[in-house]
């Protein structure tokens, strides 16, 4: 059937090309002269003649033609065509010579090969009519189209897949969902190829779709998404405008139920039990409840609350907000003994109400909670809680400040037995009775040293004394009047020798420890051994001071440089208690003004006088610096004791430098030269000098100075230094194999010379100037160390004055 129908599809479409082909054969226009004529281009001339042309027009070919002979797509003619074959026709351009062929006589085009309109619309060519002998344009070049035709070949595609929408439950019939949309390759200028209608394939129970725009609607109202949150629709996209014949392509469109708050909390049961020991604390959670909602989101936030009164006061609903369970808990202290059963009514709301479904019902629900509280041996409890006490100073040791009274909360009411917490009353200044609870004084009390006290009674079962209750007790200690006013400060006043009677001296005020509930009353008047003082007057104010005038008119330093003013003070009691005070008057030097300039000397000694305590502080500090000194001369001579030791212990590390020049071998008390003596062979030496040195010969040389002569200016070439060298190895190696020294580095000095240099010696020994005209007695007066210099030198210019005589 469908090769029939695809048959008959061809056979209407070259029928169609046929009729348009006459048509254009019958409306071609005659153009003449030289120019091709462009279709369409005005080519009238006057006196009615026309140019010469091309006889041709637009052509078509179909698309997707499957026949075996190439097939004719139009023919194009020259009106100077005589028909035998002297004109030659080709085409060039998109095409030509492989899809597209031409007749070069006839001028007959046909396409070679399956054309697809998706692909290419349209091919420009250009033609051209030549003179077959000479090849020559016979007309110019002239473009024209070649226009593929459509069919439907193409279904509709929906590009855009997979769709996925979404609709909330429960909406109205024909709420739009979404929209779909097919796109077809065919040519929609051309018939209606291209032209699509939708429809739903499956789902048509609950969804409709918009034939023209694919716009999906509900079609029931009573979606629920409790009962289903998904649907799959097929929908089908057919051009042709839905004729017969026409091809289709559908797709797959998910659609979601969303939800909406129509479903109320409800609890799974109508009544929850639970149990707390009565001990519990404030605040510990008793249990959990929640109330189940089909809804998801946000539509099953929840908010709970107790409703009954009892449940109110005594317990508290929050909210778990991660698993919107009714978290209980205690409000206040339970007992046992008062109430063994609490009922409490929790309730459930949901949170966001959607107000278009509360005709659906309430959206909350109740449910009963029993809590059953447990009994537990609790310790006692003290009554009434009061925790203060009050008593007077000057109790007796052993007299009662007060009794506790704690009883047991239990059914069972054990005896309970009392004690104080010792780390609250180290001193044990109280004590309570283990049975009544009385707590007495356990030493005298002052209020003065400490007006409260802070105490820890303890409560406990008699058989169970790990039931303990604590209270805190405050003992206020009253005070009584056993401190005797005291005068504020040792007063010292002074007075003018010019005073005059009635000239106040000295402001007196005093303090009492006491603290009377009245407040202090004090009153002053001199001491009854200053009654024969005509000096000085005491005033009582009336305010707790009083006040010191002169009686008499000038004081002389001369004859009382200090006056003593005894002063009796007493307070108000009861009893009245009384003390005696003294105040110091000097008499000093005042100017004109009034201004003190000087007082007795004997004042300032007074004045000056040192308390015990600060003698004693004074002392301490000196013995301190005595010490300080002792220590550290002790430190500094035990230094130099060690350094001298570590010097004599190690020379190695000293250089010992002598700045004095020795008196010869005849010195024997500054260096002990036998070291040196013993290296040296002086039988040698005397046969080498026995004629004088090189360049000092002579029979007048005196022998015994050559022979006493020092070894470091003996210039003597037969001398062997290699017993130096020996000895100085030997000392070396010695160094080296000492283990019991550290290995420090040896610096030591010998008095040899060596050999000769090759510059002359610098010293005045050696140097026997023939010319010089200088006194050496002198050195004979430089004591025994140049005895031998001078002996020397005298010779010496003894023999010069004989060779010159």
């Amino acid at each position: 059937m469908a090769k029939g129908l695809r048959g008959f599809l061809w056979s209407m479409l070259l029928l169609f090309c046929a009729i348009q082909e006459l048509g254009s054969w019958a409306m071609h226009t005659a153009v003449e002269g030289p120019g091709l004529g462009e279709p369409g281009d005005p080519a009238l001339l006057a006196g009615g003649r026309v140019k010469r042309g091309w006889v041709w027009n637009q052509f078509f070919v179909v698309e997707e033609y499957t026949g075996t002979e190439p097939l004719y797509v139009g023919k194009i003619h020259s009106d100077s065509d005589e028909g035998d074959g002297s004109i030659k026709y080709t085409i060039s351009g998109e095409g030509a010579g492989t899809i597209f062929l031409i007749d070069e006589i006839t001028g007959d085009i046909h396409a070679t090969e399956r054309l697809d309109r998706e692909q290419k619309t349209f091919y420009t060519l250009r033609a051209q009519a030549r003179d077959r002998q000479t090849d020559q344009l016979l007309e110019p070049e002239s473009e024209f189209i070649i226009k593929v035709q459509d069919i439907n070949d193409s279904e509709p595609r929906f590009l855009e897949g997979p769709y996925i929408g979404s609709v909330a439950e429960l909406s109205p019939v024909g709420t739009s969902v979404m929209q779909v949309m097919a796109s077809d390759a065919d040519d929609p200028t051309y018939g209606s190829s291209a032209r699509v209608v939708y429809s739903v394939l499956e789902g048509e129970q609950h969804f409709t779709v918009d034939s023209k725009t694919g716009v999906i609607r509900t079609a029931v109202a009573d979606l629920d998404r409790e009962t289903q949150d998904r649907y799959e629709v097929v929908i089908r996209a057919t051009d042709m405008a839905g004729q017969l014949g026409g091809l289709s392509g559908s797709t797959t469109v998910t659609i979601v139920v969303t939800d909406v708050n129509d479903n109320p909390p409800r609890f799974p049961q109508k009544m929850y039990q639970f149990s707390i020991v009565e001990t519990a604390p404030v605040g510990t959670a008793i249990g959990r409840v929640k109330a189940e909602d089909s809804d998801v989101g946000e539509n099953t936030d929840m908010t709970y609350q107790v409703k009954d009164e009892e449940g109110v006061e005594m317990f508290k609903v929050t909210t778990d907000s991660n698993t919107q369970e009714a978290v209980i808990t205690v409000q206040k202290p339970l007992d046992y003994e008062s109430k063994k059963v609490h009922t409490v009514v929790v309730e459930a709301l949901n949170k966001f109400v959607d107000p278009r479904f509360v005709d659906l019902g309430t959206f909350r629900d109740q449910t009963i909670v029993r809590v059953s509280v447990l009994d537990v041996d609790e310790p006692p409890e003290f009554r009434p809680p009061s925790n203060l006490m009050e008593v007077q100073e000057d109790v007796h040791v052993g007299s009662v400040v007060g009794v506790v009274t704690a009883l047991d909360p239990d059914t069972a009411n054990h005896p309970v037995r009392y004690a104080i917490d010792r780390s609250t009353d180290a001193e044990r200044i109280f004590d309570i009775d283990a049975k009544t609870g009385a707590i007495v004084t356990g030493k005298v009390l002052d209020r003065e040293t400490a007006g409260w006290h802070n105490i820890t009674v303890l409560a406990m079962e008699a058989d169970n004394h790990s039931q303990v209750s604590r209270a805190s007790l405050r003992i206020r200690i009253l005070d009584v009047n056993d401190n005797p006013p005291e005068l504020a400060t040792p007063y010292e006043a002074a007075v003018c020798e010019d005073a005059k009677p009635g000239q106040l001296i000295q402001t007196i005020s005093v303090v009492d420890r006491d603290e009377p509930q009245s407040g202090h009353r004090f009153y002053f008047t001199l001491a009854p051994e200053a009654t024969n003082n005509h000096h000085f007057s005491l005033l009582d104010i009336q305010d707790n001071t009083a006040a010191v005038h002169t009686q008499r008119v000038g004081f002389n330093r001369q004859e009382q440089d200090v006056y003593l003013l005894p002063i009796l003070v007493v307070d108000s009691g009861p009893p009245a208690l009384s003390s005696t005070g003294t105040l110091t008057i000097r008499v000093c030097g005042c100017d004109s003004t009034g201004a003190i300039q000087s007082c007795n000397s004997t004042a300032y000694v007074v004045s000056a006088t040192l308390s015990p305590g600060a003698l004693i502080a004074l002392l301490v500090c000196v013995l301190i610096l005595v010490v300080l000194v002792l220590l550290i001369l002790t430190l500094k001579r035990h230094h130099k004791s060690h350094l001298t030791s570590e010097d004599d212990e190690d020379m190695r590390d000293n250089v010992i430098k002598y700045n004095d020049e020795g008196g010869g071998e005849q010195d024997t008390e500054a260096y002990d030269m036998s070291a040196l003596r013993s290296l040296y062979d002086f039988s040698e030496i005397k046969a080498g000098d026995g004629g004088g040195g090189p360049g000092e010969g002579g029979p007048g040389r005196n022998p015994a100075s050559e022979l006493h002569a020092l070894p470091q200016w003996v210039q003597s070439p037969d001398l062997d230094f290699s017993v130096f060298r020996d000895y100085i190895c030997r000392k070396v190696e010695q160094a080296d194999e000492d283990l019991s020294v550290p290995p420090y580095d040896s610096f030591q000095t010998y008095a040899f010379e060596g050999s000769d240099s090759p510059v002359p010696s610098l010293s005045s020994i050696n140097t026997w100037s023939s010319g010089s005209e200088q006194d050496f007695s002198y050195l004979g007066g430089w004591g025994p160390r140049f005895r031998q210099l001078a002996a020397l030198y005298a010779g010496r210019r003894g023999d010069e004055d004989s060779e010159e005589s």
